[in-house]
């Protein structure tokens, strides 16, 4: 009697899907809450594994549930009667434990979390104990005792999260709105009274975030490449991720010359440009990664205009590596091309290089030096080293302060995760590495959603309107501007510079504080383009949700915004017209091969206009993608060999099912008349003759 009072619900709605069909413009607006503020976990793929998360190929579907206690945890996962359950969870229960929990059970479809601050935990941080571990200086062939974090385990507070394969979806919330209309749908259809369980009609999700990719890089990539030689519409299942490293000189370098540079020597100073987190394009990188970048920056600015007016004899090389975070690709890219001769300098080139990590949790305003103690064992990078060190600490006392300024050296430990690593591979340079850490990370929330603004202690006084948060300076500014002005002044006497011109150098706080303002709709760090130059229209970016989170499909906005403050800060204005800045090469006194041109809108004027005009600086992009993917070494040691899985459809919506038959084919049945409503519609004037 049951199965056939459920096939002619069947037949009932499958009559009404086919009747709304002719009736209303859309089926699934009539049926469906679509979720639009949602953000996917995705799946990545390296030489060895598939990490992160999918749906089902026609998307997943389970009745929604809450998971606010222990109980509901139970509910969930053995005495629920609905299963299998769409669960919606609050940020406490965003953890490894709750999410192994759900990943072993085959009672749960998918899993939505909402993005808060309530009951955050002291710490999150999905990364590994041991960022790039299998990719850095250290292995069985140098200083092997110091491999794999042997010496000090940098993230200890890393669950490995992000790493895991989760066969379900998982989605990230983002619109309170949204949330509260689960939240309602939920407790109006699926709360349980006195401990019962809910009746039909019940609250359900369904979340779709198939991948095309599986199994890891080389296979992926070996069906993309089989596809690509056999196929007349070949489909690519993965891409390798991607982008743009940024960098600029204190002298023009050649750019149509490759391999050694002449007369050169360069002081390299460096910051990483990405970070990740356990979702998709969810990167704040507040600590991890924008501290680095707004400090090398303000280096930039204090370090600039003395370089023009008294050169030191060293050429000071400006970089900004994309892809750290997975397995340092921009850097080694930049390693590669200068091994093989395809790149402006070499590594002969090279004298020694300054790279700037975490530097904005200055625990007592401490500040640590970090170098490689096997290439130290070499007696003249063990000087050079030991005076770059001299010229920090130098400069550390002379910028003291209340409470005062401490740099302090780290010995007998291996570098924290770092650019200056693969340097370190394919030549023992001198170098160091500045951090706000001794031993392991100070950051609480390294590459998770959470290390963003709040984290990094930017606040402001209340009742500022966003524009008066802009010039304010806030202690966080105030700290990295301290850094920096150390950095520039140590970068100028490592090149040779003079003591005297250093007074000249100090970074200014108020240019910290523009790149470092907080967006208070979304409460995440934001990189505000705020200085006199702004974009043309052709080339605006939308800063308030710059992301650092590197990807396959598109370059991410900092990358664009870190190249056209560089420019501001290093370049010059021209009177070329917008024609002539486009194609300089048409001009005999300008020069392509050692400048790039701008065409900007310029700042606004009091009545809102713009005058544009032209600036030439010698800022460049270089790619940012792993070796192992020209080299066709799918399966690299050596390399970075990190993809992303290509998808059709990410979305996510909710509906209300009247029993679990429905559940199961509701959403097909609704996908199929949908199709059908589209022939109909097509087909209209061949149908219906006038």
């Amino acid at each position: 009697m049951t199965d056939l009072i459920s096939i002619n619900c069947v037949k009932l709605l499958i009559s009404a899907l086919f009747y709304t069909c002719v009736l209303c413009s859309s089926v699934e607006q009539k049926i469906y809450v679509v979720l639009n503020e949602t953000v996917p976990c995705v799946r990545l793929l390296n030489a060895t594994h598939q990490i992160g998360c999918q749906s089902s190929i026609s998307g997943d579907t389970g009745v929604l549930h809450v998971l606010e206690t222990e109980s509901d945890l139970d509910w969930i996962l053995s005495s629920g009667p609905h299963p299998p359950y769409m669960v919606i969870m609050e940020t406490a229960f965003f953890n490894r434990s709750v999410m192994m929990r759900m990943k072993n059970s085959s009672r749960v479809a998918g899993v939505a979390v909402i993005i808060s601050k309530t009951g955050l935990a002291d710490n999150f941080s999905p990364h590994t104990t041991c960022p790039n571990q299998n990719t850095g200086v250290y292995s069985e062939s140098y200083g092997s005792d110091l491999a794999n974090c042997n010496g000090t385990v940098w993230n200890p507070l890393g669950n490995g999260l992000s790493y895991e394969d989760f066969s379900f979806p998982v989605f990230a919330l983002k619109d309170e709105n949204q949330t509260q209309v689960l939240r309602k749908c939920y407790e109006d259809h699926n709360q349980r009274v006195n401990g019962s369980a809910p009746q039909y009609p019940l609250c359900a999700m369904q979340l779709f975030s198939h991948m095309h990719a599986v199994t890891d890089t080389v296979t992926c990539m070996r069906r993309t490449d089989l596809q690509n030689r056999f196929s007349i519409n070949p489909e690519v299942l993965c891409d390798p991720l991607s982008d743009f490293n940024v960098w600029t000189s204190t002298r023009p370098l050649n750019n149509s010359a490759k391999g050694h540079a002449a007369d050169e020597s360069v002081v390299i100073a460096a910051t990483r440009l990405d970070g990740r987190s356990f979702f998709w394009e969810q990167a704040p990188a507040a600590e991890g990664t924008v501290s680095g970048i707004v400090t090398l920056l303000a280096t930039i600015q204090a370090l600039y205009p003395v370089t023009q007016e008294a050169p030191p004899p060293r050429n000071i090389f400006f970089s900004f590596f994309q892809g750290e975070a997975f397995d340092y690709i921009g850097s080694s890219k930049m390693v590669y091309d200068m091994e093989k001769n395809d790149f402006v300098i070499d590594m002969n080139n090279v004298h020694s290089m300054l790279e700037i990590g975490q530097v904005g949790l200055r625990s007592g305003r401490s500040l640590w030096m970090h170098s490689d103690p096997v290439s130290r064992q070499n007696k003249s990078v063990d000087t050079e080293v030991s005076e770059e060190e001299g010229k920090l600490s130098l400069f550390s006392h002379a910028l003291s302060r209340s409470p005062s300024f401490t740099l302090s050296l780290s010995l007998s430990q291996p570098l924290p995760p770092s650019s200056f690593q693969r340097f370190l591979r394919a030549r023992r340079i001198p170098g160091l590495v500045l951090a706000d850490h001794n031993t392991s990370f100070t950051n609480r929330y390294y590459e998770s959603m959470y290390d963003d603004a709040e984290n990094l202690n930017v606040t402001y006084p209340p009742g500022l309107t966003p524009d008066e948060q802009l010039v304010y300076e806030t202690d966080a500014a105030k700290s990295l501007a301290e850094v920096a002005t150390l950095v520039a002044r140590s970068l100028y006497l490592q090149a040779g510079g003079e003591e005297k011109n250093l007074n000249n150098i100090t970074a200014d706080p108020k240019i910290v504080s523009h790149m470092t303002s907080t967006n208070t709709h979304t409460h995440t760090l934001t990189l505000t383009l705020s200085l006199s130059l702004s974009l043309s229209p052709s080339l605006s970016l939308s800063l308030s949700h710059t992301h650092r989170h590197m990807t396959s499909s598109h370059t991410p906005p900092v990358t664009r915004f870190v190249q056209y403050i560089l420019a501001n800060l290093t370049g010059t204005v021209t009177n070329l017209t917008e024609s002539q800045c486009q194609n300089p090469s048409e001009l005999s006194t300008e020069n392509k091969d050692l400048f790039s041109y701008f065409w900007v809108s310029g700042p606004a004027s009091v009545n809102g206009t713009r005058e544009p005009f032209c600036v030439r600086a010698s800022v460049r992009l270089s790619k940012a993608v792993s070796p192992a993917f020209e080299l066709l070494e799918y399966g690299s040691r050596n390399y970075s060999t990190w993809t992303e899985s290509r998808w059709k459809s990410i979305r996510a919506r909710i509906f209300l099912v009247a029993s679990r038959e429905l559940e199961v084919m509701q959403p097909a049945l609704v996908e199929l008349t949908e199709t059908k409503q589209k022939n109909i519609s097509a087909k209209t004037e061949i149908m219906f003759i006038k």
